[in-house]
């Protein structure tokens, strides 16, 4: 859906320093379903993720990672449900390079996957498994995946840490063995914006730029997004990532964040239907039992709440005080009372509940907030301030004499 134009506020120095941009429709892969759910201590069950699928195809999300077939039964039968679905989205699944991996695949009828292996001199190690030998495994389960007719994308695990030359060798192998799409992964989320170019414009020209390339990258260092705007501008069209950037330790790219990052500051599309942004990462919150951040970008409660009655005064102008509109990502706007509110606080939420309180008395009221406020250490309820609001009208009435 594209983005309209009219709800953006970030004025023209992006576009100064940025032009040209790429403006290819960047392809959003979910992930939210396997890395997703490798967050410590959640666990979805198949007519869970079966919710989750049908909302993120819903709103646009390209193609949706069903799940690892070989991890539990209940995994399988996830899968199973979701290609069942008749979603719109393109529904992939997960397989190391292990041929019983690929025969699960098979087995459910899945047509696309990624499969996925090690490639640093680190892992390889830990795993006791040389380049030659993990490169004929690769090559096997690969030319084995696309021979039952599977797409698949080859995901080189901890690509970024990786020997670059064995890098090229391995992407290039895959390819020759089947691979249709290939995958430049950030494991542990070490990658500079700059590092993410750099090396998916080395696998892009090493494949003659006829291969498609995602970029998955992970948040250790608070970089996921930056990382995955950078991989798109150097040639990647795939972008993977999880709602609410759910995942491993510090979680992975947010797919919501990365689209609105993309469209809103770049220019470059995606089809993600963004005014579905909340909705769907309040769905997954509640599932998977994960709260957010209140700041958190996009989805966070506070992006669009506001308490500073220095902003309170500008509160009727949403571009003076918001980068965007809510509007584009399906939020409301609010004005919440406490310490830090001011008279202009007083006087929108006045009107909000429609209390007659005569103006001169908003410093009062406004003084009440406060001492609540600082006493309480938080928030001043609608419900607080209507008391507040009759005390006070209370004590204005004329009291009347008895006979």
């Amino acid at each position: 859906m594209p983005l309209d134009r009219a709800k953006v506020w970030t004025g023209d120095l992006n576009s100064r320093a940025l032009e040209p941009q790429p403006r290819v429709t960047i392809g959003l892969y979910d992930t939210t379903l396997r890395d997703g759910e490798q967050t410590v201590g959640v666990v979805l069950s198949p007519e869970q993720k079966v919710e989750i699928a049908t909302a993120l195809s819903m709103a646009g999300v390209d193609r949706i990672e069903a799940g690892f077939p070989r991890v539990s039964e209940e995994d399988a039968r996830a899968i199973s449900l979701i290609l069942d679905a008749g979603l719109d989205a393109e529904i992939w699944g997960f397989s190391r390079a292990v041929r019983a991996d690929v025969e699960a695949l098979v087995e459910l009828g899945l047509q696309a996957s990624v499969i996925e292996s090690p490639i640093s001199d680190g892992k390889l190690a830990a795993l006791g498994v040389s380049r030659e030998t993990m490169l004929d495994r690769i090559r096997a389960a690969v030319s084995f995946a696309a021979g039952e007719g599977i797409r698949v994308a080859f995901f080189a695990v901890d690509s970024t840490r990786a020997d670059i030359e064995f890098t090229r060798r391995v992407y290039e192998s895959a390819v020759e063995a089947g691979a249709q799409e290939v995958v430049v992964v950030d494991t542990l989320g070490i990658a500079t914006p700059e590092a993410a170019a750099y090396l998916v414009n080395e696998i892009v020209e090493r494949l003659d730029y006829e291969v498609p390339v995602h970029w998955h990258g992970h948040d250790d260092f608070g970089l996921a997004t930056a990382a995955a705007v950078a991989a798109v501008q150097a040639g990647a069209t795939w972008v993977q990532g999880t709602v609410n950037g759910m995942g491993e330790r510090a979680g992975n790219a947010d797919l919501v964040e990365v689209a609105l990052t993309l469209e809103a500051l770049y220019g470059i599309p995606t089809r993600l239907d963004l005014a579905q942004a909340r909705a769907l990462g309040e769905l997954v919150q509640g599932l998977s039992g994960t709260p957010l951040a209140a700041w958190k970008p996009v989805t966070g409660d506070n992006l669009f709440t506001r308490e500073s009655g220095a902003v309170a005064a500008q509160f009727h102008d949403p571009p003076a005080i918001e980068p965007y509109s809510s509007e584009l990502v399906g939020a409301e706007r609010g004005l919440v009372l406490g310490k830090k509110s001011g008279l202009d606080s007083i006087r929108i939420k006045v009107a909000e509940l429609g209390l007659d309180v005569p103006e001169e008395r908003f410093p009062q009221l406004l003084e009440s907030v406060k001492r609540s406020g600082t006493k309480k250490r938080g928030l001043v309820t609608d419900a607080e301030f209507r008391r507040m609001a009759s005390r006070i009208l209370r004590a204005d009435r004329p009291r009347t004499r008895p006979l």
